[in-house]
């Protein structure tokens, strides 16, 4: 019979659950009668799920780096589901989504608008070309959906492969290309032709590579590819998210050889990285190829607005004989009004360039506070997407769970906020508009909470 804990480690793949007595502790000290009152209705009502049910705290405002609670408690915000590359109600944001609720609010299927297509362009443009065509929905698990239709017609294939581990979203079809448990789990037969294998992983490569390109991590990837010989296209994120694995470059250009080779389209999910995050505006584009579909959401409303988009290749624009999306707010004015206004904030504030400048002070921070305490075994870092690894030992990368668990809490009471994976991973994804002074902040925060444990 599994444990309580073995039962739970699966759960924890996507973030921090929230059953633990660490949570409890954490309630009874942090949250008063009047947010208790809050949360208990909200469990009352809504369906109950994990990662999201109980909920952690109750929101009054949020602006700039900054979630504020209903007891007037200001939060670094360094998780924000990854939507929030601009803060919090930027501005900008807001005002552009003001502006056109007022002069067109909604535009029905049947026709199109003039902020959908200067947005579809511009998507077209920061691909340098490489993608052409667009087709938005309301959210990026519906992209999902609509790569996985779109590949299904074009290939005349109905299988993909995919990551063990990997999150594409919640629906059905995604959860089928996904591989997390906690969405995956009881359900069932999933979508047939899904097939998975081990991802890569470099601080515990299963495969024992011993080369910086991690070849033998693509050995099943290029078994499958050949053994099966009926996939379609194989669906990655990029960059995992919550873990933050980063390939290296010769991953990617011999994972592009092999679709290449087996008639497979590649089709990256960039839902969480793109827009900044990593340093660039697609994560992609640190590797020198060019995918077939890539995936986008999250940050492309700016943080205001529920936006997500699919971007292909132009010899993919082969199926008008079917409709790949044709979603009620398929091509929304609000939402490309939000993503505009987003894009035009990253490129005219030079956010790219200044999130590199805070990437090496947070590098040099979270370099230090290793050589320090050895309950951190290892940092992953590309960007602004951070992953600090703790260990019990370092020999035997034993996951320091508790420990990790320990940290988040303390670091919430101090004022910042990031996500828990995989149990033992701290998630850090700042906000690109972060100063200097904030980041200080909250690296100083982080590192009293390690430095209790010590």
């Amino acid at each position: 019979m599994p444990t309580k804990q073995e039962q739970q480690a699966f759960m924890k793949t996507e973030g921090d659950i929230n059953l633990t007595e660490a949570r409890s502790e954490w309630w009874t000290a942090q949250i008063d009668e009047a947010a208790r009152a809050h949360l208990q209705e909200d469990e009352d009502v809504f369906l109950h799920q994990t990662l999201s049910t109980p909920c952690l705290n109750v929101l009054s405002s949020s602006e700039g780096i900054y979630v504020e609670d209903s007891q007037g408690r200001r939060i670094m915000d360094f998780h924000g589901n990854n939507v929030h590359q601009l803060g919090f109600g930027h501005p900008a944001v807001i005002e552009a989504v003001k502006q056109q609720l007022d002069q067109l609010s909604f535009c029905t299927r049947r026709y199109t608008n003039l902020p959908a297509i200067e947005l579809a362009n511009k998507l077209v443009a920061l691909t340098e070309g490489a993608l052409q065509r667009v087709l938005f929905a309301p959210g990026a698990t519906s992209a999902i959906g609509m790569a996985l239709k779109l590949a299904r017609a074009v290939t005349g294939k109905y299988k993909t492969l995919s990551m063990w581990g990997a999150f594409h979203g919640a629906s059905l079809d995604a959860i089928s290309v996904g591989g997390e448990g906690a969405f995956r789990r009881g359900l069932g037969p999933l979508l047939p032709g899904a097939e998975h294998v081990i991802p890569f992983n470099s601080y515990r490569c299963v495969f024992g590579c011993q080369d910086e390109a991690h070849s033998l991590c693509l050995k099943p990837i290029e078994y499958v590819l050949e053994q099966d010989g009926e996939i379609g296209a194989v669906v990655i994120e990029t960059i995992r998210n919550t873990d933050v694995q980063i390939p290296p470059v010769a991953y990617y250009k011999k994972l592009r050889e092999l679709c290449d080779r087996y008639g497979a389209l590649l089709i990256v999910d960039e839902t969480a990285t793109a827009f900044g995050r990593t340093g660039k505006m697609f994560a992609y584009q640190h590797y020198g190829i060019e995918p077939d579909m890539m995936v986008l959401g999250k940050g492309l409303g700016g943080g205001v607005f529920p936006m997500a988009a699919l971007l292909v290749k132009e010899e993919l624009n082969k199926a008008q004989q079917m409709s790949i999306g044709h979603y009620t707010h398929e091509k929304s004015p609000v939402g490309a009004a939000a993503g505009l206004a987003t894009i035009r904030v990253i490129e005219e504030e030079n956010l790219l360039e200044h999130a590199g400048r805070m990437a090496e002070l947070m590098a040099k921070r979270l370099k230090s506070m290793m050589e320090t305490y050895p309950l951190i075994g290892d940092i992953r870092q590309i960007g602004l997407l951070v992953a600090v690894e703790l260990v019990t030992d370092r020999v035997s990368k034993e996951p320091a769970v508790q420990e990790a668990e320990r940290v988040m809490y303390s670091c919430l009471s101090r004022g910042l906020n990031f996500k828990v994976s995989k149990g033992n991973v701290l998630t850090l994804s700042p906000p690109l508009i972060i100063t200097e002074d904030q980041l200080n902040e909250a690296l100083d925060i982080l590192e009293m909470s390690i430095a209790e444990l010590a």
